[in-house]
C-alpha cells in the first residue's frame, strides 16, 4: 500500500506552494464542474424530449433530469456513508450536522421533484392532446400504474419525515429514506421509458414489458459490481479525503500544544 500511495502521490511533499496550488487548482475545477453537471443532464434529457413519443416530449426534462440526479445524489451518498460511518466508527468526522444538511439537501430536492411531476401531470391534462391524457390514464390507472404510485410514494411523501430534525439526524431514518428514494428514482426511468413506449402513438405497436432473466441478471449483475469496485476501493484507499480531513485540523502552536 505504501508503494501505492508513493505512486499516485507524484511528488506531492505537503510545502506552502503545493497546498497554495492546490486550493487553487480544487476551486477552479470545483467551478468547472457545476455547470458540466448541468450541461450532461440536460442534454440527456432533451435526447428524450425531442422524440415525438407521449410523455416525453416536454421542456420540464432538463431541470427535471437535473434535480432528480441531485436528488438521487445526495440519497447514494447516504446509503454508502451511513455504514461507513458505522463500521468504521467515524462519527467524529461524520458528524450530525452533516446529516442534518444532507436531510434538508434530499428535502428540498425531493420537493422540487414533487413539483415537476405535478407540472407534468397539469401540462398532460391542459394541452389538449387526447393522446397525452390517454398515455397519461394508462400510466395512472393500467398495467404499469404500481410502478407510477411507487415512484410518487418514494420520491414524494417518503422525503416528507425529514421536515423533522429528529429525522434527519437519525442513521436508520436517513437510510431509510435514501433507499426509498433510490428504489423511486430507478422507477422512474422505468417509467419514463417503458410505459411511454408501450403506450405511444399507435395501437398496433402497443405491448406489454415483462424483463426476462437476462434482463433481471444484468440489473442485480450492475448493482453488484458496483459494489464490489466500491468495496475494493475502501479496501485500498482511505475511505475520507485526507486532504480534507487535514485543513479542519488547527494548526500546531510554537509548544506543540493545538490552537482552540
Amino acid at each position: 500500500r505504501r508503494r501505492i500511495f508513493s505512486m499516485l502521490a507524484l511528488g506531492w511533499e505537503g510545502s506552502d506552494t503545493q497546498w497554495r496550488h492546490y486550493r487553487r487548482a480544487y476551486g477552479l475545477l470545483a467551478s468547472l464542474a457545476t455547470p458540466l453537471v448541468l450541461s450532461v443532464h440536460s442534454v440527456v434529457s432533451w435526447d428524450f424530449a425531442m422524440a415525438l413519443v407521449p410523455g416525453w416530449h416536454s421542456t420540464l426534462f432538463a431541470p427535471f433530469f437535473v434535480d432528480g440526479a441531485i436528488f438521487s445524489g445526495f440519497a447514494m451518498v447516504l446509503v454508502l456513508v451511513l455504514p461507513m460511518r458505522h463500521f468504521f466508527g467515524l462519527h467524529a468526522y461524520i458528524q450530525d450536522k452533516h446529516l442534518d444538511a444532507m436531510g434538508k439537501l434530499i428535502l428540498v430536492t425531493g420537493l422540487v421533484l414533487t413539483y415537476f411531476y405535478i407540472c407534468e401531470i397539469f401540462t398532460s391534462l391542459y394541452s389538449g392532446e387526447h393522446i397525452e391524457k390517454a398515455s397519461l390514464f394508462w400510466k395512472v390507472t393500467q398495467t404499469y400504474a404500481w410502478a407510477l404510485w411507487t415512484m410518487y410514494f418514494c420520491n414524494c411523501v417518503a422525503p416528507l419525515i425529514l421536515f423533522w430534525r429528529k429525522a434527519r439526524t437519525s442513521p436508520f431514518v436517513l437510510y431509510v429514506v435514501s433507499i426509498l428514494v433510490l428504489i423511486g428514482m430507478w422507477f422512474e426511468r422505468f417509467n419514463i421509458i417503458v410505459p411511454s413506449l408501450g403506450h405511444d402513438f399507435y395501437p398496433y405497436t402497443w405491448g406489454i414489458y415483462y424483463p426476462s432473466p437476462t434482463d433481471t441478471a444484468i440489473v442485480l449483475g450492475s448493482f453488484a459490481f458496483f459494489l464490489l469496485l466500491f468495496l475494493g476501493f475502501i479496501k485500498l484507499m482511505p475511505s475520507l479525503s485526507i486532504v480534507e480531513v487535514k485543513e479542519t485540523i488547527p494548526p500546531p502552536m510554537r509548544e506543540g500544544r493545538h490552537a482552540h
